[in-house]
């Protein structure tokens, strides 16, 4: 089966930014796009994305989850770059016009259709590296995804870093591709010396997230997860988990949490840990790695908890559950 993300459909939607306005969008061949060597984006990395979902009902219709949350990010992550300002009902209207012209090719659950969302600085100007790009693209991109967990979900070894960050502290809330880059290397690192599969970045002793996750300590009736700042990516599955939590009857604490905390909360047996994003939705983590020593995390293996909030979430996007939250955004 193809890697996750590496399936495209032959079309997207694209508009471009030229002379302070957006042009008309339209469906276009997603093989390839025109862009001048000396690009914005590929000198000074004016790019940032979304990723969201698809979903294929029981009655065949098609809807997509929370695209608001989603636009309004990439809106901010546009801002935050300097890129040309959004026009957020252009960006819905690509969204589930692409989504429409390949609803039939929506996957069943536990499948789905990712949308990648993508603006990108295109002015040909490599002496603009201390100014903003002029002009822009934007385009969406669609990938008919399976289970991110096809061989079944297994609980994640984490290094915990006290040292490093995922990225500089006021670009962690715009879901740019450099931060992405800044995290690649110290992962590969830990892959390979300590067989992590995944760093939490701990800054002087704060948890904060992981390289392309939010993560969040469940002890008993309680969520933990470090409260919104600059410095970290305002996750929407993080959003939506903590939503449902409430739901569910169970305190939210959005606070600082040390490294010192985590560890000794991590040696109780009811204790799960979490990591939240829109592919893998809830992963669950059953070992933290920390100055040469191994912690098992509760049991050890995924727990109640982040199964039943997982389910929880699924079952309100694939139809199962009523949308009292309002999320859902029919496409046809």
């Amino acid at each position: 089966m193809a890697a996750f993300g590496s399936v495209f459909m032959p079309k997207m939607a694209l508009a471009t930014f030229e002379n302070n306005q957006w042009s008309d969008a339209s469906i276009v061949a997603s093989d390839s796009i025109q862009l001048h060597p000396g690009a914005h984006v590929l000198h000074y990395s004016s790019t940032c994305f979304e990723g969201l979902k698809a979903f294929r009902h029981a009655d065949g219709s098609v809807h997509v989850f929370r695209m608001d949350q989603n636009i309004k990010r990439l809106a901010q992550s546009s801002r935050l770059l300097s890129l040309p300002i959004l026009d957020e009902a252009q960006v819905s209207k690509m969204i589930i016009d692409a989504v429409a012209e390949f609803a039939t090719d929506v996957p069943e659950p536990p499948g789905s259709m990712y949308i990648r969302p993508t603006h990108i600085g295109t002015e040909a100007a490599v002496g603009k590296a201390a100014a903003p790009t002029a002009t822009s693209m934007l385009y969406v991109l669609l990938s008919p995804v399976g289970d991110y967990f096809t061989g079944g979900a297994k609980a994640l070894r984490l290094l915990l870093d006290e040292t490093g960050m995922r990225c500089a502290p006021h670009m962690g809330m715009i879901k740019s591709g450099g931060n992405y880059a800044s995290a690649l290397g110290p992962m590969m690192k830990a892959k390979a010396e300590v067989q992590a599969d995944q760093i939490l970045f701990c800054p002087n002793g704060d948890v904060q997230e992981t390289g392309a996750a939010n993560f969040l300590l469940i002890d008993g009736n309680e969520i933990i997860t470090k409260g919104l700042d600059s410095s970290f990516l305002h996750g929407v599955t993080r959003s939506s988990i903590l939503t449902l939590a409430k739901d569910l009857g169970m305190t939210v604490s959005e606070r600082d949490l040390t490294v010192a905390e985590l560890l000794e909360r991590a040696a109780k047996p009811e204790v799960e840990a979490v990591l939240s994003g829109t592919a893998a939705v809830l992963t669950s983590v059953g070992t933290f790695i920390h100055n040469d020593k191994e912690y098992k995390v509760g049991t050890g293996e995924p727990g109640p908890i982040a199964l039943k909030l997982r389910q929880a979430l699924n079952d309100i996007q694939w139809g199962k559950a009523e949308d009292k939250h309002n999320w859902l955004t029919k496409v046809c």
